[in-house]
Parts: C-alpha cells; structure tokens; sequence
C-alpha cells in the first residue's frame, strides 16, 4: 500500500535512466535500491558513494533545489555531516519532478533508547548550533510549517486528537497542548531542521554522525527541533539532550512548553492517517504522545 494516494514511483531502472541521460560521469555505476525512505522520498545506492533521492509526492518536489541551496551555507558551522547536493537532477523520463544526488553517509538510524547521554549532548550541541548560523536572507516559515506560533496548528490538532479517539489519552494530550499555546512565543528566530524524527538521525558506534532530510528547513521557532527529547530520549539522555539544546535560549522553560506541543503536532496529526497506510509509525507516534504526556 503506498503511504500517499498520489504517490509517485521510482525504479532502480528510471534513476539509471535518468542518471545516464543528465550525469553521464555517474553512468557506470550501479544502481540498487537504497535504506527504506520516509514519507517523502525513495532512496537508492549510485554505487558505494552516492545516494538519489527521488520525490514521491508532489509537496516535496522543491526540496533539492532547497537543499542545494541552503546546506552548503549551514553545513560548515554545525557539528555533524549533512547531505549536501552532488548534483541537482530535472524531471525527465516521464519521472514529473527534481531529484538529487547526495554523498552517502555512514550510519543508521538510531532505535529508541539505543543512544547515551553523550549522543544525546551531540544532538542537543547540534540544534544550539542551529541558532549560531546567521538567518539573513534564510526562508522564513510560513502558514502551518514548523516553526510558526502554535497556535496556528491548534484547530489541525484538536481534530486529529478526536480522530484518535482511544488510541491516545485525549483529555491530557488537549491539556498538555493548552499548556505549550500559553507559553511565551519565541524571544527570536533561527535556523530549524524542523523534523528530528529518528528516520532523520544517522548515529554509528553509538555516537551521532549525521543528520539528513531538510525537506522542513526554514528560519522559525527553535523549540521546533526539541521532538528528539520524546522520539529519542528518556531519564538522563533526556536531561542531557535538554541542558545542550536549550542552553543560551532565553527562554528555556517556555522553550520546552512548545517543545513539547511541537511534538503533538508531529505525532497526533500523523497517528490517523498513518494507522493504516503504515502501521510502524503510526505506533511510534502513538508512543511519542504517551511520552510527551508523561513528561
């Protein structure tokens, strides 16, 4: 079942196609399917090095130019490996939108709980380096993106907490919703990932090395990127994550109020309409709100 209704195909015989027909130079190498993609992308191998991404849905059909322009710029001020354009691909082959060839990094996503309180420190340093990276000129976010106030999500949340219906705690979800709406909106703006799920997060060794799809990248409200400390985290890894990512905010305490009703908007908006269409995510958002509720 695919995750979209129109969703759009890729094949390792299309991205060859493709790859013989723009970057001949790539032509040789082998390609075979890639690690699973996530809800916006098929990933394949170009040989050991390389990895395409090819759009599957049409809301993520801009993300290689994105990426091609805004990582090169964040990339040398940030901790961690970022997947910064080879190349940029045009529609072709009847395939309707730009792709893109990216190095391959090493690692792989890392499983709940699997990480310490050193990874969990990397990742926090990462997000407050994030805020380092001047915004002049970044894309600010716009309508219901990640990083807007809260409070323009609040009618998609409250409708998809009743669409859960039992699979969450609906009066301490709205509760814990009601408490990030009131705290202060963010003092200021940065830079934001905007969605540190795990499938985003490459670790190795237990360390973390790389974080990958920028598809929500824009200049907003940096508690955005504070999910990992739900999706990620618990007891000390999570007060470690914490410490690192919120250190130099001026709001801190607020800061971790919209967190935490950042989180909600991922997870309960995803559990409906994923319950069916993929099941595997559909649990861990379920999770991820029991986590937020919890503290």
């Amino acid at each position: 079942m695919s995750l979209h209704d129109d969703e759009v195909g890729s094949t390792p015989d299309l991205v060859h196609r493709l790859i013989a027909e723009q970057f001949p130079q790539w032509a040789h190498l082998p390609v075979t399917p890639g690690p699973a993609g996530g809800t916006d992308h098929h990933l394949f191998r170009l040989g050991d090095e390389l990895l395409v991404r090819m759009p599957k849905i049409a809301w993520a059909q801009d993300q290689a130019l994105s990426d091609a322009r805004w990582l090169p710029r964040l990339a040398p001020h940030l901790p961690l490996r970022l997947p910064v354009p080879e190349a940029v691909g045009e529609p072709g082959q009847g395939f309707p939108f730009r792709w893109s060839v990216t190095p391959w990094l090493d690692g792989a996503s890392p499983a709940l709980g699997e990480l310490g309180t050193g990874a969990a420190w990397q990742l926090g340093e990462f997000v407050a380096a994030l805020r380092t990276v001047s915004t002049e000129g970044g894309p600010l976010v716009t309508g219901t993106s990640r990083g807007v106030p809260l409070a323009r999500l609040d009618d998609a949340v409250r409708a998809a907490v009743a669409a859960s219906g039992d699979r969450i705690d609906g009066p301490a979800v709205t509760k814990v919703w009601e408490e990030a709406l009131d705290a202060r909106p963010a003092s200021d703006t940065y830079w934001i990932h905007g969605d540190l799920l795990p499938g985003n997060l490459l670790a190795d060794g237990g360390r973390m090395t790389s974080v990958i799809d920028w598809g929500t990248i824009g200049i907003g409200d940096p508690a955005a990127d504070l999910i990992p400390a739900w999706t990620q985290f618990a007891g000390a890894e999570r007060a470690a994550f914490r410490a690192a990512a919120t250190d130099g905010l001026a709001d801190p305490g607020d800061a971790w109020a919209r967190g935490k009703g950042w989180m909600l908007v991922e997870a309960t908006i995803a559990l409906p309409y994923y319950w069916d269409r993929w099941p595997e995510f559909a649990l861990a958002s379920q999770a991820r709100v029991a986590a937020v509720v919890e503290g």
